[in-house]
């Protein structure tokens, strides 16, 4: 209780503006509640990252277990947090949100890093794993599960040789009290555990079985689980559970690989990683959590301490680099990631002959008037309606709610508020009613 107080006190309502300025446009990332921006300190001059949430009381929840795992060098920093009201293009009213400051990372993602290097070796393979397994082992002994660990969570400091890899996003993060059932996760990186949670959920919910007065609970192994998948993307350069079949939802074959923890290591890429590699490998990708790697196990492994050179080039790097083979894996993630992320706003106009609306309807009926160039209807070519007034009926649609072409903000903004597209203003300024914020 007394973590949650003192979260809510280093919570400024001041506004953000006040301190730093933000860049609307430049995006870090989309995670699973939106995508990440640049902000600037006023005062040093000093970039870092912000992330906006909703005001809600699992956001509040996300940021005090982020702040509680913080201290910890390989974990990203939180900076400072603000409670403003927040105005979107697309809104018609401010709405409270957090704006979490985080320190920036400017060496990116995990395997985009890797993809960089020509000549990743095992050895710096396990050097990363250290970090990761240090960062997680500090959220165990505090013990919270991350529920999400996967290399878009795992980032540079900085794009020098030893920089610190760290870990961030708490948006699935929840304290182990051996009661975890939400089956929240990302496909590739997914426990069994998970999945089972997930299959009598969805059961339940159906009415196909009834619900058990002792639900199914796992427990912060699934942590270590995704560990095992990252080590083994990151030696050979693809994952250990994967299926042809693209879906939004992951595909049979592949939640049976995971469920029975049915992996290779395939000859070609596997031939000259070594054997203490893939132990580690094998002991994290247990399908029983009892019989799994602890974290503390994964830390005295020989793999993560070894004196030898282990200089052998991986083939990861170079796989990586394959534009084929990151479009399927990238197509295949994005596609079972659509129904978990909150992406930007993206405003799609239907075609107006597709449109059922009995407004347009009425207008197409009257629009009678081919003189004045205003209501010409194209009875020849009716399934290609190509009525000007309903053209601009939709240019007008479209110039209210999508951004201005060849400016860097959108149509909406606030006069007082230096012309930004979200107003996040605490001022008691007055302001512009034309640009719709109030």
């Amino acid at each position: 209780m007394s973590e949650e107080n003192d979260m809510e006190k280093a919570i400024k309502e001041t506004s953000i503006l006040e301190e730093y300025n933000i860049n609307w446009t430049q995006k870090l990332g989309a995670g699973i509640s939106g995508p990440v921006r640049v902000c600037v300190k006023k005062s040093t001059q000093e970039r870092f990252a912000l992330k906006i949430l909703f005001d809600r009381p699992k956001a509040r929840n996300e940021v005090r277990l982020h702040m509680m795992c913080a201290t910890h060098p390989n974990i990203v920093q939180i900076i400072e947090v603000f409670a403003n009201s927040v105005q979107f293009p697309h809104e018609s009213s401010p709405r409270a949100r957090l704006l979490i400051v985080m320190e920036m990372m400017e060496g990116g993602e995990l395997f985009h890093r890797i993809s960089q290097h020509r000549h990743f070796t095992e050895k710096q393979a396990s050097q990363v794993t250290k970090q990761i397994a240090l960062a997680l082992q500090h959220c165990h002994l505090l013990n919270i599960a991350h529920r999400d660990l996967k290399p878009e969570n795992l980032l540079f400091k900085d794009n020098s040789l030893d920089a610190p890899v760290k870990l961030c996003d708490f948006g699935f993060a929840k304290i182990d009290q051996g009661d975890l059932m939400t089956p929240q996760f990302t496909p590739y990186y997914v426990a069994p555990q998970v999945l089972e949670a997930q299959r009598r959920h969805q059961k339940e919910k159906s009415g196909i079985i009834p619900t058990s007065p002792t639900p199914y609970t796992y427990n912060k192994s699934c942590d270590l689980w995704s560990l095992g998948v990252i080590i083994y993307v990151m030696l050979c350069g693809y994952p250990p559970f994967y299926s042809k079949h693209h879906s939004r939802t992951i595909p049979k074959d592949m939640r049976r690989k995971i469920m029975t923890g049915s992996f290779e290591f395939p000859e070609e890429e596997w031939s000259q990683i070594s054997e203490m590699a893939k132990d580690v490998v094998r002991k994290l990708l247990k399908v029983k959590p009892e019989e799994r790697l602890t974290i503390e196990g994964v830390l005295d492994h020989p793999w993560l301490n070894s004196t030898e050179a282990l200089d052998n080039v991986l083939p990861s790097a170079q796989l990586m680099m394959d534009k084929a083979v990151v479009a399927g894996i990238q197509q295949a993630h994005a596609e079972q990631l659509a129904n978990m992320r909150i992406q930007d706003l993206k405003v799609s106009l239907k075609p107006l002959h597709s449109v059922n609306n009995p407004i347009l309807r009425k207008r197409k009926l009257l629009g009678t008037k081919p003189k004045d160039g205003v209501y010409i209807h194209d009875r020849e070519n009716g399934a290609e309606d190509s009525n000007v007034a309903l053209e601009k009926l939709r240019d007008v649609i479209a110039q209210c709610i999508l951004p201005q072409a060849g400016k860097g903000h959108a149509i909406y903004h606030c006069s007082v508020c230096v012309s930004v597209s979200v107003c996040v203003c605490t001022c008691s300024h007055a302001h512009d009613r034309r640009s719709g914020l109030t």
